[in-house]
């Protein structure tokens, strides 16, 4: 019974935040990184609304993560915490 559990305990999961792959032993606080909110698009002809990034929006058109501000769509994510696996539901 122990070693199921150890066994269960070390299975890889994927993180449906961040993507990375890690085990339930090295899953703490901080382990995942990722930005809790959409990469928008704010037109300037619209300063008050915020849009989803479309494939049709206009190159005049400010394009950042919501929650923090970052302009690059790469950008390193801005909340840190646990991993949390698709199979958590």
């Amino acid at each position: 019974m122990g070693e199921k559990r150890e066994m269960e305990k070390e299975t890889e999961k994927i993180c449906k935040r961040c993507k990375k792959s890690y085990t339930a032993s090295s899953n703490d606080s901080s382990s995942c990184r990722f930005h809790p909110s959409f990469f928008v698009c704010r037109r300037h002809d619209d300063q008050k609304r915020y849009y989803e990034l479309k494939p049709d929006d206009p190159p005049y058109a400010a394009k950042f993560y919501d929650c923090c501000g970052a302009e690059d769509p790469e950008a390193l994510g801005c909340t840190t915490s646990v991993h949390v696996s698709y199979d958590d539901g």
